[in-house]
């Protein structure tokens, strides 16, 4: 077996603004995931791993629930290449299904709650599943597709069913409706398939880690229809590793607050991933409405001495800093050790705010499924730069190259003049898309004899060899010859008082090929005091022509993601300009 080697050349800028204790040149084990998952709940069998409704796991009761699962879904007739699909919150059933299915050489497809039937239904054309893994009460969101897609088994599960709750207690939590209890007609218990007992009966099988698929992880669609991207067991457990390298003064075992999902990349490896690397645990939420006072009470009650992770996106440190400065807790004092802020912009305000009222640390990250997440995390030892997505992780190397021709090679230049897209090289960078050959040649291409991922993110290079991201590729407006990048309009935008947040997009038109709309959610004091004229007025007055918004509509919530990326699509399709020229867009 031939072993990549990631190294990146000495002389590259980033190098300079490591943090003391992150190696340059990081050497990846070639091992599969359930054998990285065996090591580490060896190594921590009495750390905890898990905490969830009230109830703590450690890594030896996470080995044998995952052990005993893998063994019936052997019996069940489950083996290498076959595709489980996964459809959970955040819990104890969610990790312990997807390290079973990876032992078996199996492939895990995640699947988002959020999506709709007919949504959820392309996502199994695609992949083919075998078997379901499912919260009872989201059984709804397969009804209307079970005639049209069949598995061979089902397994449904209560949220609480691991849960350390007495029998009689759990009952009338269900009965009262505190606990969501659904109906699956058909389904195997989890707990019949997980708590088994008498001997682990798992086959051996032969997994070569730098070519076979543990994941499918659909991308976000943001620019067509979702496709799988494959995340091979190297990339998945290179970046976990890389994300902890980057943590030289983590104190484990640390608490990482896990509010993302972990149907979603971001979640998976951070929340997941990460903490397992690092013998540490995870405080897993799973209400998909956030409560801050709830997600407060948890740190407070379980939080260690080493401190929490936090991994979000913006606007829930937007949100913990209003709470903190109403709430003040002195128990968090110095508790929010390393916070990351991703899938999306950190603007300063909000870093220096959150940093003022918790006494923490805030970064941005960057990354992309494609990379299977993290590309790029600011340094934790306060010399981030902020408006940058921070440094490259080790064995990572990035570069601008020509937006227009890959083939020219990475621009040789730092600043603005030398604007392009963000190509980014490392172990993390998935195998490509399923079935989607073309798709994947325009993502993956070979330069000087490695192969890079084109981001779609059109940026430059600082001379510390930091990216400032200017927009997406695909989004850029083109107004009168001109480039307009959205994201920049929004910073602009988004510097007026009233404004809490923007989104902007093209919309077609016929003299001017595109022309500029922003859609702007007011700050909670200015609604019905500020309208759309007196924004385009003062656009006017502080942004260039050709960047201005010709149109401005003051909506009440700007739409996000599940993970918190602005929707400027669903914005953009859903206007009445983009309907008469385009008819309905998906």
């Amino acid at each position: 077996m031939t072993v990549p080697k990631w190294y990146v050349d000495d002389s590259k800028p980033w190098f300079k603004k490591y943090q003391e204790g992150v190696p340059k040149h990081p050497e990846f084990p070639v091992i599969s995931l359930g054998d990285w998952f065996d090591q580490k709940t060896e190594e921590f069998a009495k750390n905890k791993a898990i905490y969830f409704s009230k109830t703590f796991m450690n890594y030896r009761v996470l080995r044998k629930h995952t052990d005993s699962l893998a063994t019936s879904l052997s019996r069940m007739g489950v083996k290498k290449g076959d595709v489980i699909a996964i459809l959970l919150p955040n819990c104890f059933q969610f990790t312990i299904t997807y390290f079973a299915t990876v032992k078996l050489g199996g492939i895990v497809i995640p699947i988002n709650p959020t999506y709709k039937p007919i949504e959820i239904l392309h996502v199994l054309e695609q992949v083919k599943p075998k078997g379901l893994v499912c919260m009872d009460v989201m059984y709804g969101l397969i009804k209307p597709i079970q005639e049209k897609y069949k598995f061979d088994f089902v397994i449904s599960t209560c949220i609480v069913d691991l849960a350390a709750i007495p029998p009689a207690v759990k009952e009338q939590l269900i009965a009262d409706g505190t606990i969501p209890k659904g109906e699956v007609p058909g389904a195997i218990e989890f707990l019949n398939v997980s708590q088994k007992r008498g001997e682990v009966d798992i086959p051996e099988v032969e997994i070569d880690p730098l070519n076979d698929t543990a994941v499918y992880l659909m991308t976000g669609g943001t620019t067509g229809v979702p496709k799988p991207a494959i995340i091979t067991h190297y990339n998945a457990i290179t970046n976990a590793k890389q994300n902890v390298m980057w943590m030289p003064d983590a104190s484990h075992p640390m608490a990482c607050v896990g509010i993302l999902p972990m149907f979603h990349a971001f979640g998976m490896t951070i929340v997941q991933n990460v903490v397992i690397e690092g013998g540490d645990f995870n405080i897993l939420y799973a209400k998909r409405e956030l409560d801050l006072k709830e997600v407060v009470d948890m740190i407070v009650e379980v939080g260690p001495d080493g401190g929490v992770i936090l991994p979000g996106v913006e606007n829930l440190f937007i949100g913990l800093t209003r709470y903190l400065k109403a709430n003040p807790e002195p128990r968090l004092e110095n508790m929010f050790r390393l916070c990351v802020s991703g899938a999306g912009p950190l603007h300063k305000p909000v870093k220096d705010a959150f940093e003022a009222v918790s006494n923490g640390t805030l970064v941005e990250a960057y990354g992309l499924t494609e990379c299977t997440t993290a590309v790029s995390v600011g340094p934790f030892d306060g010399t981030d730069t902020p408006g940058t997505i921070g440094l490259p992780l080790p064995g990572v190397e990035w570069a601008i190259f020509d937006s227009e021709d890959f083939s020219k090679g990475p621009m040789k230049g730092y600043g603005i003049d030398f604007t392009g897209e963000i190509c980014v090289c490392g172990p993390q960078v998935m195998k490509g898309y399923l079935n989607r050959p073309e798709a994947t040649a325009e993502t993956l291409k070979e330069y000087d004899g490695r192969n890079w991922c084109l981001t779609g993110d059109i940026g430059y290079m600082d001379e510390n060899g930091q990216m400032v991201i200017r927009d997406r590729k695909k989004q850029m407006i083109k107004y009168k010859g001109y480039s307009v990048f959205p994201k920049e309009v929004e910073d602009l935008l988004g510097s007026h008082p009233a404004v809490m947040e923007v989104a902007v997009a093209g919309l077609p038109d016929i003299e001017t090929g595109e022309i500029v709309k922003a859609w702007v959610q007011l700050e909670d004091e200015s609604v019905g005091k500020v309208s759309s004229e007196e924004l385009i007025a003062w656009s006017k007055e502080n942004i260039t022509h050709y960047k201005c918004p010709k149109q401005i509509e003051i909506i009440a919530e700007i739409p996000k993601s599940m993970v918190g990326k602005v929707q400027r699509r669903e914005l953009q399709i859903n206007d009445p300009v983009w309907k008469e020229k385009y008819g309905e867009t998906q």
